[in-house]
């Protein structure tokens, strides 16, 4: 039975942000960039961005970057109601559609409202199927002239739900890892060969960074790139960036050449 009663998804969104909190606040987390000023929460990230990510890994993103200027597209299916009560108070704006219908639309609400907001996007949801990247991010991006952020994220030997994208839930006191490329500018006006062509590259390069970051949380490894991460606070930053972090940035794949 479908919950309806709108105090029951306000106080489910609340608990589930606490719990967020709680829970992801254990976690170790380290980040390795291609360009750290992609991060919404570098002083020097300018210019709005649409990041994109795995459904299964929304939790990382969800406790990092909170307060920090972005917005996460969410369904208008009313499961995801709870989550945009949750998203309220870990500080996104919210902005209703999905990556397959209603995106444009749903972008264009958001620049209206602001002009400086990023957009959040988890492309396989929210029905998946898992790590198969809709179409409605390459479009928005090649339609409105905004830059693509790919973020791979990875858990140490996470907890699996039962669900369609095997949903990660970390173990607390884990590592948490992410491996994030550089800003992706995507053709403008793309036709419909065009954008099957970028939605295949941006596919295969978050797929290829997910498992790297995989690999990385589970083999405890240092990376050439590594950075602390944290949540952005307007009291200290959230990553300590080494001078040499621009020189040591991840080896660049065939992929992400292709895709950039």
């Amino acid at each position: 039975m479908k919950i309806k009663a709108p105090w029951v998804h306000r106080l489910g969104g609340f608990l589930a942000a606490h719990a967020v909190r709680g829970w992801m606040g254990t976690l170790d987390y380290q980040g390795a960039y291609y360009d750290p000023t992609v991060d919404t929460a570098h002083p020097d990230c300018n210019g709005q961005k649409i990041y994109v990510f795995w459904h299964e890994y929304i939790l990382f993103p969800f406790y990092l970057r909170g307060h920090n200027n972005l917005a996460m597209l969410l369904s208008r299916h009313q499961d995801a109601e709870m989550l945009s009560h949750a998203a309220h108070h870990l500080g996104y704006e919210f902005v209703r559609g999905s990556s397959r219908k209603g995106g444009t639309a749903a972008l264009r609400e958001l620049l209206r409202r602001s002009g400086r907001m990023n957009l959040a996007i988890t492309p396989d949801g929210p029905r998946g199927p898992r790590r198969t990247l809709a179409q409605g991010p390459i479009y928005l991006s090649s339609k409105l002239g905004l830059p693509l952020v790919a973020m791979g994220f990875g858990f140490d030997r996470p907890w699996r739900m039962p669900t369609w994208d095997r949903f990660a839930l970390p173990r607390p006191y884990s590592r948490a890892r992410g491996v994030v490329s550089p800003a992706i500018q995507i053709p403008t006006d793309l036709d419909r060969d065009g954008l099957e062509h970028y939605r295949r590259e941006v596919e295969r390069l978050l797929n290829y960074l997910t498992t790297e970051a995989e690999a990385w949380a589970a083999s405890g490894a240092r990376h050439i790139a590594q950075v602390a991460a944290g949540p952005a606070h307007p009291m200290r930053p959230p990553f300590r960036l080494p001078d040499d972090a621009r020189t040591n940035a991840p080896a660049e794949s065939n992929t992400l050449r292709r895709a950039a």
